[in-house]
C-alpha cells in the first residue's frame, strides 16, 4: 500500500534521542519535549506486520487526542499540542514498566486463558460459569510487564510488581485508581455512541516534578477492544459470536490463517484488499466513538507534511 507511513527518520531542533515503538515513534527534545509520530504499522500479538494500514496513524492519533481532553478533568496527561494529525507533542515523562490492563468482560487474551482452565489472571479470581464475552461483576484489572519492540508483553500480578520494585505500594495505588477512574469515563463515553467499552490498557509516566500521568494512547482501537451495545444481551442468550469493533477482528483472521506470534510462525501475506477493509473498519470507529466524520488528511507526502507542521510548531516554541 502507497500513502502510509511505516517509518521516520526525523531530525528536529534540539533532538536528544529516538524511541521506536511498535506503533510509534517518539523523538526526544530538549526542554523535556516529547514528539510523538503515530505510524501506519500494524502490531498483533506483539509483531508488527510487514505492511501499513492506511490512515491508522492519524486515526490513533485523533482518537487519542480528543480523549485525553475529554479525560482530563479526572487525571492528568502528557499532551500538549498536536501540530499534525499524527502528531502529539508533551511532556517527556519516565515511564511507569507496566502497563495498566483493564477489563470490564471475559474477552480476547482473558478469554483464550479462561478456556484453557484458568480461573486466575494476573492474581486476579475470575468467577466459574461463565462464557465468552460475559460481563465481569466489577472490572478486572491485570496488569502487563512493558515489553520493547518485538517483545511479548507478559502477565504480571499486583503482589509481583510490589515485590519486584516495578512500581511502589504509593504510586501503584495511584496508577489503580486512575485506571478504574479512566475506565468508567470511558464506558460512558462509549455508551453514548451506541458502544460497550469491553478492556483496555493505559500506561503512565512521571513528570521531572514527581506529577504521575496518563501518557501514550488512550481508548483506541489498538489499546481497546468495543462491542456495538445494540443486540449484545441477545447475541450472548444465543451464544453467537459479539459484534465488535477493535483490533481483535485482525488477531482472529491471523489465528485463521495459522498466525498467533509464536516462535517457527510465519506471518501470513495480507492482500491489498484486506489491508483496506483493515483500513475501513478503523475508520468505521473513529467514527463510532468520537461521533464525528472522519476526515483524511492528505497522504501525497506524509513526512514532508509532518515535517513542515512539526518545524512549525516547534519555531512557535522558540
Amino acid at each position: 500500500m502507497k500513502n502510509t507511513i511505516i517509518d521516520t527518520n526525523f531530525n528536529f531542533p534540539g533532538q536528544k534521542s529516538v524511541y521506536k515503538g511498535k506503533v510509534r515513534e517518539v523523538y526526544q527534545l530538549e526542554n523535556d519535549m516529547l514528539v510523538m509520530v503515530a505510524t501506519d504499522r500494524l502490531s498483533a500479538f506483539d509483531v508488527v506486520m510487514p505492511k501499513g494500514i492506511p490512515f491508522k496513524g492519524q486515526i490513533l492519533n485523533q482518537i487519542a487526542t480528543k480523549m485525553m481532553k475529554d479525560t482530563q478533568d479526572l487525571v492528568p496527561n502528557w499532551l500538549t499540542a498536536t501540530p499534525d494529525p499524527n502528531v502529539a507533542v508533551g511532556l517527556n515523562c519516565d515511564p511507569f514498566k507496566v502497563e495498566m490492563v483493564i477489563r470490564g468482560y471475559l474477552s480476547g487474551h482473558a478469554a483464550r486463558e479462561y478456556k484453557a482452565g484458568k480461573r486466575i489472571l494476573c492474581g486476579v479470581e475470575m468467577p466459574d460459569g461463565m462464557k465468552e464475552n460475559d460481563k465481569f461483576p466489577t472490572p478486572i484489572i491485570t496488569p502487563a510487564t512493558k515489553a520493547e519492540m518485538g517483545d511479548h508483553d507478559e502477565d504480571i500480578s499486583k503482589e509481583d510488581i510490589l515485590k519486584r520494585g516495578i512500581v511502589s505500594k504509593e504510586d501503584y495505588e495511584i496508577l489503580e485508581d486512575y485506571t478504574r477512574k479512566l475506565f468508567q469515563r470511558g464506558t460512558e463515553i462509549a455508551a453514548s455512541r451506541g458502544l460497550i467499552l469491553v478492556d483496555t490498557k493505559y500506561e503512565f509516566g512521571k513528570t521531572k516534578d514527581g506529577k504521575i500521568v496518563l501518557i501514550d494512547e488512550i481508548h483506541t482501537p489498538d489499546s481497546s477492544r468495543y462491542f456495538y451495545a445494540d443486540g449484545y444481551k441477545e447475541r450472548q442468550e444465543r451464544g453467537e459470536v459479539q459484534k465488535q469493533l477493535s483490533k481483535e477482528f485482525v488477531r482472529q483472521w491471523l489465528i485463521e490463517n495459522d498466525f498467533q506470534g509464536l516462535e517457527g510462525q510465519t506471518v501470513p501475506e495480507m492482500s491489498d484488499a484486506y489491508i483496506q477493509t483493515v483500513s475501513e473498519r478503523y475508520i468505521e470507529l473513529y467514527e463510532k466513538i468520537t461521533g464525528s466524520d472522519f476526515i483524511k488528511a492528505d497522504v501525497n507526502d506524509i513526512q514532508n507534511r509532518i515535517e513542515k507542521n512539526v518545524l512549525e510548531y516547534l519555531n512557535t516554541k522558540q
